[in-house]
């Protein structure tokens, strides 16, 4: 029994799983049974992916110890990169390559020049959010361009499943959540990124190539969240520069919500994907229990602090605990 609790108290991602299921019965019962009907859960999921996508990137960095505060500008500048191009005759394909570079470089740089300068990521990011921002606004030339018609939204946004309950992006998430944890748990490259947050000294002195796992890092996240971007824009039908505003600290507050330690280190994919999950069943449980939506974000600035605080009563109470052998 001690070993079980111990599991459980070292794995905040499960109290954070428990506290969902908790609210998701709250919710269904002011809602006056709304909340569990098939046509809510389908809006649930249907936006669900475009956050979780950026919390999966988000909270590999922050394993890694390090932060992308330009994740929410990356979500506007990717799509707006690819709707750009196609106005000017460039196939979808050859235009969502391009996208995918321009992400790929923003996260090298964000890498780079944190580790070459030794500059904290928080600045690095924070001046790249408002350069990439800016970039968007610029590329648009002040207006949205209009998306061609012949665009395969329905790879990404079309509804899929029994009751058509999903849209493909659902499955894209699941795909990509698959392939992270996997790489976290099952490959050298996951224990290198959880050494390399865990105590960066050590993991340089094991001959693990930190500069280069911390820079693949930031390009995961950066394409991750410019992927998001472009679901957003597919199911939206619009390419608009104010799109992800505010996503950054969300994702962050997901990761920490999910048990993703701020100092690095600690941390798994699941919990930031119950982390978004929270956040998406508060705002939808809110606006159905008719309660004032200005609450909002008060539940989730309370909710990340109570997280933090919980997650390191919980981690020492787990040490606390002797088990055993």
């Amino acid at each position: 029994m001690k070993r079980l609790l111990k599991i459980y108290m070292e794995k905040p991602e499960l109290a954070a799983l428990l506290l969902l299921v908790v609210l998701m019965f709250l919710f269904q019962s002011r809602s006056g049974g709304l909340f569990l009907t098939a046509g809510n859960l389908r809006g649930v999921f249907g936006i669900l992916p475009e956050m979780a996508l950026v919390a999966i990137g988000v909270t590999v960095l922050m394993i890694c110890g390090e932060f992308d505060l330009s994740v929410g500008a990356v979500f506007a500048l990717m799509p707006m990169t690819v709707a750009v191009l196609m106005t000017h005759d460039v196939p979808f394909s050859v235009a969502l390559a391009a996208g995918l570079l321009v992400c790929v470089a923003i996260g090298f740089l964000n890498g780079f020049l944190t580790i070459q300068f030794a500059i904290p990521s928080f600045i690095t990011t924070l001046g790249m959010m408002f350069v990439a921002r800016s970039l968007t606004v610029v590329v648009s030339g002040g207006f949205p361009p209009l998306l061609s018609a012949d665009l395969p939204t329905w790879l990404f946004v079309s509804f899929v499943g029994p009751g058509e309950l999903f849209r493909m992006s659902f499955i894209w998430f699941v795909a990509v959540a698959l392939l992270v944890s996997l790489l976290l748990s099952r490959t050298n490259f996951g224990n290198w990124v959880r050494a390399t947050g865990g105590f960066l000294p050590a993991a340089n002195a094991m001959g693990i190539p930190t500069a280069r796992v911390k820079i693949a890092c930031f390009i995961l996240c950066s394409v991750l969240s410019g992927f998001a971007g472009l679901i957003q824009v597919l199911r939206l039908g619009s390419p608009l520069p104010s799109i992800g505003e505010g996503m950054e600290l969300q994702a962050v507050a997901a990761a920490v919500i999910g048990g993703t330690a701020l100092t690095g280190g600690i941390g798994a994919v699941l919990g930031g994907i119950i982390g978004v999950a929270l956040i998406r069943v508060i705002d939808n449980g809110l606006i159905l229990s008719q309660v004032d939506a200005n609450w909002f974000k008060f539940a989730i600035g309370s909710l990340t602090i109570f997280a933090v605080i919980a997650n390191s009563w919980l981690r020492k109470r787990a040490k606390a605990i002797k088990v055993e052998v």
